[in-house]
């Protein structure tokens, strides 16, 4: 059976084997690394599960990170950073098959409706505007730790800042209709009307 269940630390072990221990986001260049099980404990305790996990049967195909931004110390010296203080922060996606190209799209609505219920005002990413004629593996398998700008476009994020080719996004969640948990993935791309960026409080 196929479905999204929460990444957190009771199930961090079923995700991808290059994600279980990583703590990239997590850390500043120049510094020590963090405590992984300190970072997830206190991210739980604040926050809740910080991803989702996309099962194909018993085995894992996707998995998406995020969380309250100041989380993770990598995200302040990336270009087009720092993200927003208020905002859901998506940080990485990790994809194994490249026969299920809406795995991503199913954890982004994950994210979206989680962060929503959540009562998040945003939710934001790093972008990249990749060239004309990127393949589909180049743009979306393995590890994702800035999204194609396109992709991130379809759902309703908007630029906030750019440095080259890489830019910070950001979608606003005072539109978005609630809905169920059950059959979110089926319904909330449809139900949800981002507010336009020059109408959302500030």
């Amino acid at each position: 059976m196929s479905g999204v269940d929460d990444l957190s630390s009771a199930t961090v072990h079923e995700a991808p084997e290059p994600c279980r221990a990583c703590m990239w986001w997590q850390t500043r260049p120049g510094r020590r690394e963090p405590d992984r099980e300190r970072w997830m404990a206190a991210t739980e305790e604040s926050f809740g599960a910080w991803g989702k996990l996309y099962r194909d049967g018993d085995r894992t195909v996707g998995m998406i990170q995020y969380g309250p931004a100041e989380r993770f110390a990598r995200s302040r010296v990336l270009p087009g950073g720092p993200p927003s203080p208020d905002a859901v922060l998506v940080t990485c996606a990790y994809l194994v098959d490249e026969r299920s190209p809406w795995v991503l799209q199913s954890l982004f609505l994950a994210a979206i409706g989680e962060s929503r219920d959540r009562r998040f005002p945003a939710l934001e990413a790093f972008a990249y505007r990749y060239g004309p004629g990127e393949l589909f593996a180049s743009r979306f398998m393995t590890h994702r730790t800035v999204f194609p700008k396109d992709f991130l476009s379809d759902f309703g994020f908007h630029t906030l800042r750019a440095a080259g080719r890489v830019e910070l996004m950001r979608l606003e969640l005072g539109g978005l209709e609630p809905v169920a948990e059950r059959g979110r993935l089926e319904r909330v791309k449809a139900r949800f009307a981002p507010v336009p960026a020059r109408l959302a409080a500030p």
